[in-house]
């Protein structure tokens, strides 16, 4: 059996994209980077720390599988987390607004005798926005739960003027890394 080790109903419709069956298992952990903490490193260990989690509450272990996802938008260096409330949605949008940043997946597969981690890493850059448009997106309430305050595959596609890597990366879940980890795995 497979788990996902998420609430994301992003990263459900994902798996679901690609024909896998899996029962939700959110684990619920302290998200708070580590001092000196390289981007990399955060997603990496949240993905980890999530699947460690979610794994502890199965009852039955045997013949299971975790899966785990963390994705963070970086911009110079700095995480640009989920937005406190709208001004800090309009404020991170701002910040993005005619820049190139990245997007940072990791997802971890947890089996009996199995722990791996991929990392993936996608160039994303937007336009320029006017703040019109940012208090108008931000108004729909569509970027209060994403990371860097917006979702590619929602409104903020009009935002993308290049991306270069993974869409479902960005999206939240690198599709070709969870499905190399799950072969590897063994559990495809």
């Amino acid at each position: 059996m497979l788990y996902l080790a998420s609430r994301s109903p992003r990263r459900a419709e994902l798996l679901q994209q690609i024909h896998l069956r899996f029962e939700p298992c959110p684990a619920d952990i302290d998200e708070t980077p580590l001092p000196d903490e390289s981007p990399e490193a955060y997603v990496l260990r949240m993905a980890e720390e999530k699947a460690r989690a979610a794994w502890q509450t199965l009852q039955e272990t045997t013949g299971h599988t975790m899966l785990a996802a963390d994705t963070s938008v970086v911009l110079e260096g700095e995480i640009l987390g989920k937005p406190r409330d709208r001004a800090d949605a309009e404020a991170m949008l701002a910040r993005l607004s005619g820049r190139c940043h990245q997007v940072l997946s990791a997802v971890c597969v947890l089996r009996e005798n199995f722990c791996q981690s991929r990392l993936q890493c996608s160039q994303v850059s937007f336009r320029a926005l006017e703040m019109a448009e940012i208090q108008a997106y931000c108004a729909t309430e569509e970027p209060m739960d994403k990371a860097g305050a917006y979702a590619i595959q929602g409104y903020a596609a009009v935002f993308v003027q290049r991306l270069e890597g993974s869409y479902s990366g960005v999206m939240g879940l690198p599709l070709l890394e969870t499905w190399q980890l799950l072969k590897e795995s063994a559990c495809l």
